[in-house]
């Protein structure tokens, strides 16, 4: 964590103030980025066949099914020589044998191993970018009056036109923005919970939540440590969301030019 850059000043007396309330901030923010990164890969394949998807998305494909297929393994799943593959070149019989633990695992694995290459992503490639966030746009807290649920949403799009204009007004070479985006699209995308295992990775976010509270209860550093990776949870969120909100506009546009071509 030392090559990041430190988090701003305002967000550490929040989290200070509220430090009972960092484990559940953390996990929330956690499923509202998997909950993002679903819906934009559920839009991606209304518009393109999985297999296209996934040769799109490479290096996210691969991390995740790699760490899917460890998952299964530990879980004791097996395949059937002949099983038919589904569109997505996936085998429905893929499934873990233990129950309730084996599918949290199944999607624990790939969920760790995508955010270490998000990590490694924003550490190598993304300082000059991180650095320009206001990382209290995303707060160590819930919205629970309805109140904080709309001003929450406007921080969410405010701090999706802050990634936007880090990305843009980075001082980096040309290639390593052009890296940087392309692999944290792959990255967040491939956060999406795999099909049929939404459960599992739902079971997973609560599940790291509760660790990182065990954990904090008998390690005095825990919070500071989830302090320290907060701007790496508001960069994921907030360009998820820039990702989303794109292919919503793409997708009206694709939408209503089919539609006036049709009628025409």
């Amino acid at each position: 964590m030392s090559r990041l850059p430190t988090p701003v000043r305002q967000t550490a007396q929040i989290l200070r103030k509220a430090r009972h309330m960092i484990y559940a901030a953390a996990s929330f923010w956690l499923l509202v980025f998997v909950l993002m990164a679903w819906g934009v890969d559920h839009l991606w394949r209304s518009q393109a066949k999985p297999k296209t998807l996934n040769a799109v998305l490479f290096p996210g494909t691969l991390v995740a099914q790699v760490g899917r297929i460890i998952g299964l393994l530990i879980t004791g799943a097996t395949v059937a020589p002949g099983a038919p593959k589904g569109e997505d070149g996936d085998r429905p019989d893929w499934q873990p044998k233990l129950p309730v633990i084996g599918p949290v695992l199944v999607a624990l694995i790939p969920m760790a191993a995508i955010s270490s290459m998000l990590y490694l992503v924003m550490v190598y490639l993304g300082p000059a970018i991180i650095s320009q966030l206001p990382a209290d746009q995303i707060p160590p807290s819930m919205p629970l009056s309805l109140t904080a649920f709309w001003e929450q949403l406007r921080r969410l799009i405010t701090l999706s036109e802050n990634t936007l204009n880090a990305v843009r007004g980075a001082d980096i070479a040309a290639w390593q923005v052009a890296l940087f985006v392309y692999l944290m699209i792959c990255l967040t995308i491939r956060m999406a919970p795999s099909p049929g295992n939404v459960r599992g990775h739902v079971g997973a976010v609560v599940i790291l939540g509760v660790i990182a509270a065990l954990a904090g209860s008998v390690w005095e550093t825990m919070p500071q440590l989830i302090l320290s990776a907060w701007p790496l949870l508001a960069l994921s969120i907030g360009w998820v969301l820039l990702v989303l909100l794109a292919t919503l506009l793409a997708c009206g546009i694709i939408q209503t030019t089919r539609l006036v071509l049709r009628t025409e």
